[in-house]
């Protein structure tokens, strides 16, 4: 006997993964479209992709730049997630309501962080060979 439960009933069916598909990208493009601190970061992707190619970083230096890309994307987004949810939950003023929205935006901020720590990391010593 399975120690877990399922989810659904429903049976796995290609129809159902392309749609859970379509969803996904309906919150990227919500949360590209409504919260600015995700045009921030974008901002600042791009100018790392640029500088990648600018400065020519190894195959290694290119995968730990994408992933400090995608973390600190990925937080944003659940931390846009936690924010609609807890908006929804408490539209009132409520200090554990905003507690809960202060610890995810610290965890896009521990993010950001690492991420700026990888990119000093690759791009200040290339940067100091150029001067």
């Amino acid at each position: 006997m399975p120690i877990y439960k399922k989810s659904t009933s429903r049976k796995f069916s290609l129809k159902n993964r392309k749609n859970s598909f379509v969803y996904a990208f309906h919150g990227l493009r919500y949360t590209i479209a409504t919260q600015h601190n995700m045009w921030i970061h974008l901002f600042a992707a791009v100018l790392v992709i640029i500088s990648g190619f600018v400065l020519k970083v190894s195959l290694t230096e290119w995968l730990l730049l994408i992933f400090a890309i995608g973390l600190v994307l990925s937080a944003e987004i659940f931390n846009s997630a936690v924010e609609l949810l807890t908006d929804m939950i408490s539209p009132e003023t409520n200090p554990k309501a905003g507690l809960v929205k202060d610890i995810a935006a610290g965890a896009v901020l521990v993010s950001a962080i690492t991420a700026a720590v990888i990119g000093l990391c690759i791009f200040a010593p290339k940067i100091i060979a150029v001067l």
